[in-house]
């Protein structure tokens, strides 16, 4: 069982803690430490700062993180792509937190958890300070099941908009 990890800047953050952008289910499933490094933590703090914190707070409600910070074995084992930016903690995939846990499985829940999703990514857009953002896995109404969302701290951020 990987060791608990206790960061110096988890409190940091307005609505978003380093824990939760770190927090792999299958990381834990599997026994992979997913610990960042200070580079990766730096990463994360302008990936919350600049996009998920300037987004909640445009958005009004909460937002989940189902994937942020992946150390390349986490990575690889979820099929990530080789140059992944979560790797760097540069990227996060993000829901909006609307239903409970067991609606998912219809299909009007599934419209109303991607239109909000929808929304999220709008936001982002509007906000405009982005590396990355992509409508994950589209149904036939347009509405994504998850939103990608990158920045770089470092470099230039291309406001690149993908659909998926």
């Amino acid at each position: 069982m990987p060791p608990a990890l206790f960061l110096e800047n988890d409190n940091i953050m307005k609505y978003f803690t380093i824990s939760e952008l770190i927090r792999s289910e299958t990381a834990l499933k599997h026994g992979i430490w997913n610990g960042a490094s200070q580079e990766v933590e730096d990463n994360l703090i302008a990936l919350v700062d600049n996009v998920l914190d300037p987004l909640r707070e445009a958005y009004g409600k909460p937002i989940r993180v189902t994937s942020g910070y992946r150390c390349p074995r986490l990575n690889r084992l979820v099929g990530g792509a080789p140059n992944s930016q979560h790797m760097r903690g540069e990227a996060a995939d993000i829901v909006a937190s609307t239903l409970g846990a067991g609606d998912c499985g219809s299909k009007p829940a599934m419209r109303v958890s991607g239109g909000e999703n929808l929304k999220l990514g709008k936001l982002i857009e509007q906000l405009g300070h982005f590396d990355q953002l992509i409508y994950e896995q589209c149904d036939e109404y347009g509405y994504p099941r998850w939103i990608h969302v990158s920045y770089k701290r470092l470099g230039w951020n291309r406001r690149q908009v993908l659909y998926t």
